[in-house]
């Protein structure tokens, strides 16, 4: 209504139809964009044909020539359509990207409370394991002393085997919890077990070498993110290689380290210094081995932000020529992966 007032196209504001729908791109619907979108086309047209003069000097007054209103409105009318389009496009992929993070949080979140789960039982049986001993001690006395035909013998008799219920129920309790304790810490080396043995039977050899050091190897605890973290690059390692993947590690008293490298087309030099970023991919189809197809790279993206949150660096590179193929390098301080902290990786 503004612009009708004052000059239609004329107006140099009359780019402010931008707005609406720039912001609509980034926050509505995408049905809800293209209906704003049209409307604020169809306005700019009816500007065109239906307006007010532009207020000017009444002695010598504006007059712009036909094909420059008309390039005033192609231009507005391409300006909507590109920059919303590509506005809204920024979005979905920040969207997605925001929903991975929460679907792997998520994930890794469950299993924590899962193992936690078993910590608890552990504790609930220590705690509860002596007033309930102490409860059928007493009940088993007091048994004892009242003759079989009074009334509290039943009852007496009842609170005994209850208690003593309970206390079969705790004794199972502490049974789970000791029984899964061994895996609640691992080995390095089971720990490369565990996250190599799903890739195992995709038609790549996987190698795994771990090289012998004179202190002991380092034990840590069994992290769902260092799991899914290193899996993930092993994943990548295995689609990319064409027979062989290795796996290294090594350990000494401040570093423990584990190198994965495969035989494969390696990283292209202007993909070297951004790989791990988000929206960055270039991954081969199965069905076209010789082709690529762009991904939106949140794999490696992921793991690489939850192996840093447990203290990791991560570091890519190519093999020295004239070997080729992609090398991961990933290495923790031996304190921090040997700590219980680092299994809070997500939760901190």
């Amino acid at each position: 209504a503004l612009l009708f007032l004052t000059g239609g196209l004329q107006n140099p504001f009359s780019f402010l139809f931008l707005g609406p729908v720039l912001i609509s791109a980034t926050v509505l619907p995408i049905r809800m964009t293209v209906g704003l979108g049209l409307l604020a086309v169809a306005c700019a047209s009816a500007l065109v044909f239906f307006h007010l003069p532009l207020p000017w000097d009444s002695e010598d007054p504006l007059v712009l020539p036909p094909i420059y209103l008309f390039g005033v409105w192609l231009s507005i009318v391409l300006a909507i359509g590109v920059t919303s389009l590509y506005a809204f496009q920024a979005t979905e992929e920040a969207r997605k990207l925001s929903d991975a993070l929460a679907a792997t949080e998520l994930v890794l979140t469950r299993e924590q409370h899962l193992t936690q789960i078993d910590g608890l039982a552990a504790a609930a049986a220590h705690e509860l394991g002596t007033p309930l001993s102490t409860i059928f001690l007493i009940s088993r006395e007091l048994e004892k002393t009242v003759d079989d035909n009074d009334p509290l013998a039943s009852d007496l008799k009842t609170l005994r085997e209850q208690a003593q219920r309970c206390r079969d129920i705790l004794a199972k309790l502490t049974q789970l919890s000791s029984s899964g304790a061994p895996f609640d810490r691992m080995p390095l080396s089971t720990l490369i077990e565990e996250a190599v043995a799903p890739h195992r039977d995709f038609g790549v050899a996987i190698k795994v070498r771990l090289a012998v050091a004179a202190t002991r190897e380092p034990v840590g605890a069994r992290n769902p993110a260092i799991l899914y973290g290193v899996g993930n690059i092993l994943e990548n390692a295995v689609d990319f290689a064409r027979t062989t993947v290795e796996v290294n590690a090594w350990w000494n008293a401040d570093t423990v380290a584990i190198i994965i490298s495969d035989d494969g087309p390696g990283i292209a030099p202007d993909m070297l210094k951004r790989i791990g970023e988000p929206y960055l991919s270039r991954r081969r189809s199965a069905d076209e081995a010789h082709r690529e197809r762009a991904g939106l790279g949140l794999g490696v993206f992921i793991a690489r932000t939850l192996l840093e949150r447990t203290g990791a660096r991560v570091s890519f590179s190519n093999r020295t020529f004239p070997d080729h193929g992609a090398v991961v390098q990933i290495a923790w301080p031996r304190v921090r992966f040997e700590t219980e902290e680092s299994a809070a990786g997500p939760a901190d």
